[in-house]
């Protein structure tokens, strides 16, 4: 029989959304991470023993509870309509996905047999939470993977497990552990009357999760250090500062200044958007970064927007004095309705006032994620470009021995957009076993060793530099290597399993109907 719901639609309902705001606190900046194993637990005892329409709405207001919160920077400097669309958005992603879960806890009971069914159950409900979180990180538009389960997790034990795993592999094994005690409390007459052996099911995630806490994070293999001068130079670099042209670049040049003349530096990184006039069209600015270059003794990687015909590009480049422009790296991942409004006209005619705004649309880049440093391979993101797996493994398997990240956390001051992005670069240094310099215009900027922990950093909203000697690391972690192979292997691997017992559920059902009553 299907099982019978633990609470009355009524109360399942705002218990979801409560689940959604503990999921929320998981993140910076309250990150208290242990809620992220309640929030869980609360969100699946909700969708147990639901029908489709009642998951539908149950997940729906799991979704929307969590990304109002998470996601309300995006109404600092346009409004409340994209933060109401993208948190709709989002949310539907959410509630169709606790359809799916939904459908799980009906179906197993009537496939399963009882000594299996724990097991099962925990393992298809997180590979199903694991495979909504893959949709929402690539559809619509190139996704949007900000607020995954294993993301929250950074300050907490299981943060090591990325460098296994990547981050769908850890949020699996969170929910595979939540809905496994969730299992364990919903029948522990089973427990008892089985004994270990009925505890077994649940023992296995909790078993796995306790061998990769104790297992180290990979060790990839020091490769030397890399003495990296980064700035922050806190100017007017949000879109709607007002500022006249020229005046970041300025601030960047002044905030670099008490560098000039440092020993030894081998390479000096400035943020996304750092340089706000075209060296190419104006000899004064090719000048002072000549200047720049040849004062610090180092290449300077700097960004700005590069314009090439009718399209524009988010550009970081490698300057050299005297030759200028040598590497550039265009951004991979813009960000739709923020850096470039897909289906312009379409959405024209719903707001217009507001895709007015968005003034210019940026392309896509194609150049691999990495620059050559004399010799010393650095992988490459600019901002958002850092939540997306494939950019960021792409760039370990092409050498990468330390990343540089450079953002612009300018029009989100005063939200904890900049903490959630950082929390993101912490895991990443995590996961690939590689420190990473994140670098922003305004702050939060760290140098992050490549176990998570803060080498350097410098305060929010002031002008600062940091010199730091960068442990430099060479080899690929278990995640970087089978990373696609085991999101894709989780993800869809159990909506098949879901199609699966959906299927066998329906022959029983049908056999069941034919066999007489006696």
């Amino acid at each position: 029989m299907p099982p019978r719901p633990i609470f009355p639609l009524w109360a399942a309902v705002p218990l979801s959304a409560l689940a959604g705001v503990l999921l929320d606190v998981a993140f910076p900046s309250v990150a208290w991470w242990p809620m992220a194993f309640a929030s869980v637990g609360l969100a699946l005892m909700t969708l147990i023993g639901r029908g489709a329409w009642a998951a539908l709405l149950t997940g729906f207001a799991y979704g929307i509870a969590f990304y109002l919160l998470n996601v309300d920077f995006t109404a600092e400097w346009v409004g409340p309509l994209p933060w109401l669309a993208l948190s709709v958005l989002e949310a539907s992603f959410v509630a169709g996905g606790a359809v799916l879960i939904a459908l799980a806890y009906r179906w197993v009971p009537l496939v399963v047999r009882r000594r299996r069914r724990t097991l099962v159950t925990s393992l298809l409900v997180a590979g199903l939470w694991t495979a909504r979180e893959a949709v929402v990180g690539a559809f619509p538009y190139g996704g949007f993977p900000w607020g995954r389960v294993g993301t929250s997790q950074v300050n907490g034990p299981f943060a090591e497990v990325v460098s296994w795993t990547g981050t769908a592999g850890l949020t699996f094994l969170i929910v595979a552990l939540v809905a496994a005690a969730v299992e364990l409390v919903r029948f522990p007459r089973r427990s008892r009357v089985g004994g270990i052996r009925a505890l077994l099911p649940v023992a296995v995630p909790a078993l796995v999760a306790t061998a990769l806490v104790l297992i180290p994070a990979w060790p990839t293999t020091p490769a030397g250090t890399m003495r990296v001068a980064s700035v922050q130079g806190n100017g007017p670099a949000g879109y709607f500062d007002e500022r006249e042209a020229g005046e970041i670049l300025e601030s960047q040049y002044e905030a670099t200044e008490p560098l000039f003349g440092a020993d030894d530096v081998d390479v000096l990184l400035w943020p996304e958007g750092s340089v706000d006039l075209d060296p190419d069209a104006s000899p004064a600015v090719a000048a002072a970064l000549d200047r720049v270059v040849r004062q610090v003794g180092a290449p300077l990687v700097a960004n700005r927007i590069d314009q090439r015909g009718d399209e524009y590009f988010n550009m970081s480049f490698v300057w050299e004095d005297g030759t200028g422009i040598e590497q550039t790296y265009d951004k991979r991942n813009p960000v739709p309705f923020g850096e470039y409004v897909p289906d312009r006209e379409f959405y024209a005619s719903i707001a217009p006032d507001l895709i007015g705004m968005i003034g210019r649309d940026y392309t896509p880049g194609t150049a691999p994620p990495v620059f050559d440093i004399d010799g010393t391979i650095a992988g490459l993101a600019i901002c958002f470009d850092v939540i997306y797996d494939a950019l960021i493994w792409e760039g370990a398997r092409d050498g990468a021995r330390v990343y540089l990240f450079q953002t612009n956390n300018a029009d989100f001051r005063g939200t904890d957009e900049n903490l959630q992005q950082l929390a993101v670069a912490r895991l990443r240094a995590i996961e690939t076993g590689r420190s990473v310099v994140n670098l922003s215009t305004v702050g939060t900027s760290q140098v992050i060793a490549p176990d998570g922990s803060t080498i350097d950093g410098l305060p929010a909203n002031e002008p600062g530099h940091m010199l730091t000697d960068v442990p430099l690391r060479a080899g690929l972690t278990p995640a970087v290597v089978i990373g696609p192979w085991l999101n894709a292997l989780v993800a869809w691997g159990s909506v098949v399993v879901l199609l699966g017992l959906g299927l066998a559920a329906r022959r029983r059902s049908l056999r069941n109907a034919k066999t007489p009553t006696p």
